[in-house]
């Protein structure tokens, strides 16, 4: 009984923490769909190039400048909203940067986002290239920087599995040690 249960935890044990890191760092990651062209990216509703400087001149107050947040929401990478599938869906980031938001329950930021940043002047077109602008930094390989509180998250997540499996090692090297132990000691009474 001693080795299935053994044979479990060490195998098992790695096992759930392996799949637990994995799915923390599938959570994290922004997940694009919506509009797809031929290679399954998201289909950018406008020029990128321009919204990077649409969104440097009206949105990095809030926003960030590398989309980091601060006031408002974090844009990269994008923060989950409840009950929000896609917060990189074209259609949504459009709806958003053009008609605002109130906070609802569950968001990270309780800041309400004013229509067009409180920028009337942006035009339907200027909205399409920052949504496009949003959208492809989000596609940026890693992200951007990580915030503070996502950054604490991950390393409280690593730390703790790494303490939890030098645990796990030192036991089994104990239990195998015990083992040795007492067999040199019934070798020694022969």
């Amino acid at each position: 009984m001693r080795v299935t249960r053994g044979l479990l935890l060490a195998l098992g044990i790695p096992a759930f923490f392996i799949l637990t890191g994995i799915s923390t760092l599938a959570d994290t990651s922004p997940s694009p769909s919506g509009g797809s062209t031929a290679s399954g990216a998201t289909a950018l509703p406008g020029d990128p190039t321009k919204g990077a400087t649409l969104y440097a001149q009206n949105c990095a107050t809030c926003h960030g400048a590398s989309l980091e947040g601060g006031i408002g929401a974090v844009l990269n990478p994008i923060e989950k909203l409840p009950g929000v599938s896609n917060p990189l869906d074209p259609n949504f980031l459009i709806e958003i940067i053009a008609n605002g938001r109130q906070p609802q329950a569950g968001d990270p930021k309780q800041t309400p986002m004013p229509a067009k940043g409180g920028n009337n002047k942006l035009t339907d077109q200027d909205v399409k290239d920052l949504a496009a602008y949003i959208i492809e930094q989000n596609r940026t390989p890693g992200g951007g920087a990580l915030s503070p509180g996502e950054l604490a998250k991950r390393t409280i997540l690593w730390v703790s599995i790494a303490i939890i499996a030098m645990g796990f090692i030192t036991y089994l090297l104990a239990t195998y040690n015990m083992r040795w132990i007492a067999r040199r000691g019934a070798a020694r009474r022969k």
